[in-house]
């Protein structure tokens, strides 16, 4: 199969359990082809540990689960080093942070110290534990899920975690007759096990050395580049987006170009994917809505900054 045919079963294998959201399921899948992170953020009960638990099913990878609580601490993720008796030497405990596929559920439900143990598996995937670095399995994708930040018993991402996530994504509630056939499923058994793995560890890897190769023109970088530049100088934004965002947005719209058969991007992909690459990278100015950063505010202004950018002709 090639590249197109390839993402296509991905998404089709998906399909089979998250139903009617097949623009969230492309998006997920364009994060793990561009090596990004994915944060899932929606009310309680739509579906987003199950999108995630699908994809780690749709492919024949490692994959663990955390839950992030209010005791959780880094050490329960990372992993410890551990003295051994017999050997007379520490020997390193490896956390669930090893694996293809981690899913952090509601991971705005524990401290701001144990978030930040994921800050170097997520930027550099590797971790360090007492003056040891230990690389982590390629590829290599964290999706998180946490709820709104009005909920009671959250801890707000700092800026800084936020901006190791390629994308933030919101699932929504279904159609009535999606939610029917959801219904209808037999409850024993989680609808993601039924899923059976359509790709291996290596063809990811291949599918993401070919985003390498997806052309952008030195125009598309400019219109970009006008894009990130406008959120700087807006006075409705006091933080606008970093050079990180700036690569994400490249690297996004070139798996959005080879997931739809393309080896070259178009201005409407980088329009497509800046509200959900941008808008969790900014922060409203005070006066801007209720709270200092509203996800769905912030995706409007990132639209209409986008709208204001000239397209390249």
């Amino acid at each position: 199969m090639n590249a197109t045919q390839t993402v296509q079963a991905i998404q089709e294998n998906i399909a089979r359990v998250i139903k009617g959201k097949p623009q969230v399921i492309e998006m997920t899948v364009v994060a793990l082809l561009a090596r990004g992170h994915l944060l899932l953020e929606d009310v309680p009960g739509v579906g987003k540990t199950t999108l995630a638990h699908s994809l780690a099913r749709s492919l024949d990878c490692s994959f663990k689960r955390i839950q992030f609580t209010s005791d959780l601490l880094p050490s329960d993720i990372v992993g410890v080093s551990i003295f051994n008796r017999q050997k007379q030497a520490f020997e390193f405990m490896p956390g669930p942070i090893f694996a293809h596929i981690v899913l952090a559920d509601e991971i705005n439900r524990t401290t701001p110290k144990t978030q930040s143990s994921l800050l170097e598996a997520m930027s550099e995937a590797q971790i360090s534990v007492d003056n040891q670095t230990y690389p982590l399995s390629q590829p290599f994708m964290v999706i998180a899920t946490q709820n709104p930040a009005e909920y009671h018993g959250t801890f707000p991402l700092p800026e800084s975690q936020l901006d190791r996530f390629l994308m933030r994504l919101r699932i929504g509630y279904p159609t009535p007759d999606e939610e029917k056939k959801v219904l209808d499923r037999p409850q024993g058994l989680h609808p993601a096990e039924e899923l059976q793995p359509v790709l291996a560890a290596q063809d990811v890897l291949d599918l993401q050395a070919q985003v390498d190769k997806v052309l952008m023109e030195e125009s598309l970088m400019d219109y970009l580049l006008a894009i990130v530049l406008a959120t700087r100088q807006t006075e409705l934004l006091s933080l606008g987006v970093s050079t990180r965002g700036a690569l994400a947005l490249s690297r996004a719209a070139k798996a959005l170009a080879l997931a739809r058969g393309r080896t070259y991007c178009l201005p409407d992909d980088i329009k497509e994917l800046a509200p959900v690459v941008l808008s969790h990278r900014v922060m409203l100015a005070r006066g801007q809505g209720l709270r200092q950063r509203s996800s769905e505010q912030a995706e409007r202004l990132i639209r209409d900054l986008v709208e204001s950018v000239p397209v390249p002709v």
